[in-house]
This record gives structure tokens, C-alpha cells and sequence, in this order.
């Protein structure tokens, strides 16, 4: 590598790992702790690339990007973060800086981006930035692992372009979270953002009242396998109607809808006009990680809205992050707000995280056994388990009672899905009565999805 790099971090010792690093590749270094000092830099006309912190003791580096475009268009500016939030990310790319990496980086990997640095021309100065009156102060979407950064990324590359976008991932995991985000932060973002599902588009008038309601922002579909094909259809025509307030297409999706395309449930004239960008969220349990940050964020926004302050003790941390949460981040929110009301002192103890996950589902991984394997050693595995998370120690009391309610919720779930939400052939199909299953469905707060109609 051949130029001159100025480095901005409070962090002594990454200065020093950037500087040997750098030096040893051949480019010649100014490093400094203060924002002040690398803006006098950069106005002395030094440095082909800066590589700066966000925060700093004297500013904010994200805050000094229009001014470096303004002063040095042309100046590439690598964003290095241990904020790693989307909002980061998304900020990163509207103030067009040439890249962006969390903390912590791979050294290796941010050499080579600033090799390309050196060699590329910066490109055009960026807009003016919207007001931020305009946009959320903050996004729940909280993330530090790899699988995370790569999504906000990928946000923040599809976010201003006018291509559909194709959202998949588990119930809970966050997608119209992602979807929303992805307008607010858009050229659109003064334009609506409108959620619509098959219900919406069922009458023959139902595409041209969605069509005037969201008059050129957003259209979000949610669940898109779902949907029946003839409406389908109707969507395809929306998203080929001509007109001056086109609006930008997103769709969500649990389901594998190439999977679903391939065995007919899903047009293929729709699946490829959707697909133009796709981000898939990932799963809690592919970020495990994540799992004591998420749980972080929404004990303090409990405590923000009213609540007692609360902490998660060691123990029920490495607890949470046993759990694989089957609802994903919504289950997860779920949790830790219970944990807060019935907690007895600050700190939430392993027990009291052991009362409230013992009376939920919990996903277990197919081991061995194949189709042939009986139930009772299915829920043998998920018992045996449940006993050596304890390690020496018993379970609480009460275990008989929190095992039957686990076994009843899916249960019932599964039959409700199969008889297509009628309470009267579930209660059939389970052998109960059918005041008992309303009464078990309130008792174990069943969620009656919009597939499910109470009858």
C-alpha cells in the first residue's frame, strides 16, 4: 500500500495496532485521539483515507462526515464502531462513508478494505441529510454478532434503491421491524408506510383503495406464502400498474417461498418480481451471542417506560443464553418483561429465570432417532436436559405442572392449525369439551392468530 492514512480512536492501544499495522504495509501514518486534530488534518489538505472512530472524547465521528465531504470531496472515510446498532450502520451509509466495520475488527480484513481505499476514488459529496426530527430516534434492533452486522449492511446498501424487497425469517425474529427501518430511513420516508394482508385485497376494489392509501411510499405484504393465488395475481398486477406515485414493494415471509415457487403454492411471476433484494433475519439461536445484549436493551427500556431497575445476575444470563427461544426476539422481550414485574431485588436470579422459561416451549435439536423415534423419548431427551441445566442442583418445585402446560400449548396449537382455528372440531379432535378448550386457551395464553377465527 502506498499513501498517507489518518487514524481517529480514543483507544490507544488500537492506534498503536493500526499504526504498526499500516507502517508495515508501506503507508505513512498520523494518529490521534481527538476529532479536533483530525479535522485540522484534514483541512490541511493530509491523509488519502481517514480511519475514524464514532465516539469520541470531542465529538461524534459519523457527525463529521459532511464536513470532510465538503472540505476533501473525494476523501475516503472508513467508520470503525463498538455501537454496532443498525442505526450505526445506516447512518455510516446516508453520510456516505466508504465503509464501515463493528468493533471488533478483523485487522486482516480491514487492511485489505483500506488497500481498495487507496486505490478508488471517493464518490460524489452526499446530500443534504434529512432533519432528525424526521427519523426514530432509535431502532430495536440490537445485534453485535456477524450474522447482525451483515444485515445492517445489507440495509443500508438495498435502502435508497427502488427495488422490492423480500424479508424472510422465523415468526419473532423482527422482519417488519427490518421492514420499517428500511423505510424511515429511505427517500420515502415522508411518503406512508401501509401493512397490508390477503384481507385487504380480497374484494375486486380492495388493489385500488391499497394503491391510493399508499400513494407512492411503502407497501409492505405481509406473509406473502400465505396468500392465496388468485390474489397473488392481483398483487403481480399492483406491482406492474404504471402510474406517477408507484409505491416501493416489500413482503414478508416464514416460510421458504423458493421452496414454495418450486412446489407450486407461489406464482413464479410474483416470487421474481418480490426477490429483487432479499434479506433474511436471522433466528436468537443463530446469534446466541446476541442473547444478553438483547436482554440489556429491553430491561433498560423497561426501566425508561416506569419500571424498577433490574439486572440479570451471571447465572441467569448464561441461562437465557442456553434457552433457544423458539419465538425469537418477541418471545425473548416477552421474558424479560415478566422477570421484571416478578422480580423480588435488583438483580434477577437464575431461579427466577428458571420459573419463568420452565413454563414456555422450548425448541429441541432432532438428535438421532430419525421418524421412527416415539414421542415419550422425544420429550425423555427434552427432560434430560432441562436437568442439566441445572447442573447439582433440582429444578423448582412445581415441575409436573410446568411440563404438562408445555406439552398442552403445542398441542392444542397444532390441532387449532390442523382443524383451521375451529374450536369446535379441535375440541372434538381432542377429546375435550369445548368450554374446556376456551378455558385452556385463556389459561395458557394462546395466541388466536388471524388463521385462527374464534367460533
Amino acid at each position: 500500500m502506498d499513501g498517507t492514512v489518518l487514524v481517529a480512536d480514543d483507544d490507544r492501544t488500537i492506534r498503536t495496532v493500526l499504526t504498526q499495522a499500516l507502517t508495515r504495509a508501506g503507508c505513512k501514518v498520523h494518529a490521534t485521539s481527538s476529532l479536533t486534530t483530525l479535522m485540522r488534518w484534514v483541512g490541511e489538505g493530509k491523509g488519502d483515507v481517514v480511519i475514524s472512530d464514532v465516539v469520541m472524547p470531542d465529538g461524534n465521528g459519523l457527525e463529521m462526515l459532511p464536513k470532510i465531504a465538503e472540505d476533501r470531496p473525494g476523501l475516503p472515510v472508513i467508520v470503525i464502531s463498538a455501537q454496532n446498532t443498525i442505526m450505526t450502520a445506516i447512518q455510516a451509509a446516508e453520510a456516505e462513508a466508504y465503509d464501515y466495520l463493528p468493533k471488533p475488527f478483523d485487522l486482516p480484513d480491514l487492511m485489505k478494505r483500506t488497500a481498495r481505499a487507496l486505490e478508488m476514488k471517493r464518490r460524489a459529496p452526499s446530500q443534504p441529510q434529512p432533519e432528525e426530527d424526521d427519523r426514530p430516534d432509535e431502532l430495536p434492533l440490537v445485534g453485535r454478532t456477524q450474522v447482525m452486522q451483515q444485515l445492517y449492511r445489507l440495509v443500508a446498501r438495498v435502502m435508497n434503491t427502488d427495488l422490492p424487497v423480500l424479508i424472510s425469517g422465523e415468526s419473532g425474529t423482527g422482519k417488519s421491524l427490518i421492514a420499517r427501518a428500511i423505510h424511515d430511513f429511505s427517500d420515502r420516508r415522508t411518503l406512508p408506510f401501509l401493512t397490508i394482508t390477503a384481507a385487504d385485497i380480497r374484494d375486486l376494489e380492495g388493489p385500488a383503495r391499497v394503491m391510493a392509501r399508499v400513494k407512492g411510499g411503502t407497501l409492505l405484504i405481509d406473509e406473502i406464502g400465505d396468500i392465496e393465488e388468485e390474489l397473488q395475481a392481483r398483487i403481480v398486477r399492483m406491482m406492474d400498474a404504471p402510474g406517477d406515485h408507484v409505491p416501493r414493494f416489500m413482503a414478508t415471509s416464514q416460510s421458504d417461498l423458493a421452496g414454495a415457487m418450486e412446489a407450486g403454492q407461489v406464482r413464479q411471476d410474483l416470487y421474481y418480481r418480490l426477490s429483487g433484494a432479499s434479506v433474511h433475519v436471522p433466528a436468537v439461536r443463530e446469534r446466541v451471542d446476541d442473547i444478553p445484549l438483547l436482554a440489556d436493551h429491553f430491561l433498560t427500556r423497561a426501566e425508561r417506560e416506569g419500571a424498577p431497575k433490574r439486572r440479570l445476575s451471571a447465572e441467569a444470563s448464561e441461562l437465557f443464553r442456553a434457552y433457544s427461544w423458539p419465538g425469537n426476539v418477541r418471545q425473548l422481550e416477552n421474558a424479560v418483561r415478566r422477570l421484571v414485574l416478578t422480580s423480588r431485588a435488583e438483580e434477577i436470579a437464575r431461579s427466577e429465570v428458571e420459573g419463568v422459561l420452565g413454563s414456555q416451549p422450548e425448541m429441541e435439536p432432532v438428535l438421532g432417532g430419525g421418524d421412527t423415534e416415539k414421542l415419550s423419548a422425544s420429550v425423555g431427551r427434552h427432560l434430560r436436559r432441562y436437568f442439566d441445566l441445572h447442573g447439582n442442583m433440582l429444578p423448582p418445585p412445581g415441575l409436573y405442572a410446568r411440563i404438562l402446560r408445555e406439552m398442552e400449548i403445542p398441542l392444542i396449537e397444532i390441532a387449532l392449525d390442523a382443524t383451521g382455528g375451529n374450536q369446535a372440531k379441535c375440541a372434538e379432535l381432542l377429546g375435550i369439551n369445548r368450554n374446556t378448550l376456551r378455558k385452556k386457551i385463556t389459561d395458557l395464553d394462546i395466541e388466536v392468530t388471524r388463521r385462527r377465527k374464534l367460533m
